[in-house]
C-alpha cells in the first residue's frame, strides 16, 4: 500500500486596531484581505467560495482518474457563489455551484464525475455539509 504524503495545513490571520487582516498559511502563503465592496482582492466569503471551487476542480480530476477517463479530461472549471441567510446567525444559507467539465464525456459521465467530486472526494464540501466541532482557545 502506498503511503500518502501529508501537507501542513492551517492559517493565521492578524488584524490591528486599523487596517485589514493579513493571512498566512502553514506553508508560508500570504494574502491580504479586503472588506470594501469595490476593493479588488479577497474577502472572507471569497476565500470560502474559493476553497470550495478549488477543492471541487481537484476532486473532479481525481474522480475522472478513478473512473479511468482522466485521459479524456480537458479542463474543469468550478464557479461558486452563495446566498447569505436572511436571519441570524450570519451565515451562507445556500451555495450555488456550476461545474464545467470539458472533455470527451457524455452527460452521464459528467454527472458521475461531479457527484463523486462533490459528495465523496472534496474535503471542503464534505466539511461544509457536516457538523464539524469547533475547539477555541483564547489568550491575551
Amino acid at each position: 500500500m502506498a503511503t500518502q504524503k501529508t501537507r501542513a495545513t492551517g492559517a493565521t490571520a492578524v488584524l490591528g486596531r486599523t487596517g485589514f487582516p493579513h493571512v498566512t498559511s502553514a506553508t508560508d502563503g500570504s494574502l491580504d484581505i479586503v472588506t470594501g465592496a469595490t476593493q479588488p482582492g479577497f474577502n472572507p466569503l471569497d476565500l470560502l467560495y474559493s476553497s470550495l471551487a478549488a477543492c471541487l476542480v481537484l476532486s473532479a480530476r481525481i474522480a475522472a482518474s478513478r473512473f479511468g477517463v482522466l485521459d479524456r479530461l480537458v479542463e474543469v472549471t468550478a464557479s461558486v457563489t452563495g446566498e447569505k441567510a436572511a436571519d441570524e446567525p450570519s451565515r451562507v444559507a445556500r451555495f450555488n455551484i456550476h461545474l464545467d467539465i470539458r472533455g470527451d464525456f457524455d452527460e452521464s459521465m459528467r454527472h458521475a464525475i461531479a457527484e463523486a467530486a462533490e459528495s465523496e472526494i472534496c474535503t471542503v464540501s464534505n466539511t461544509i455539509r457536516g457538523n464539524p466541532e469547533f475547539v477555541t482557545t483564547v489568550a491575551g
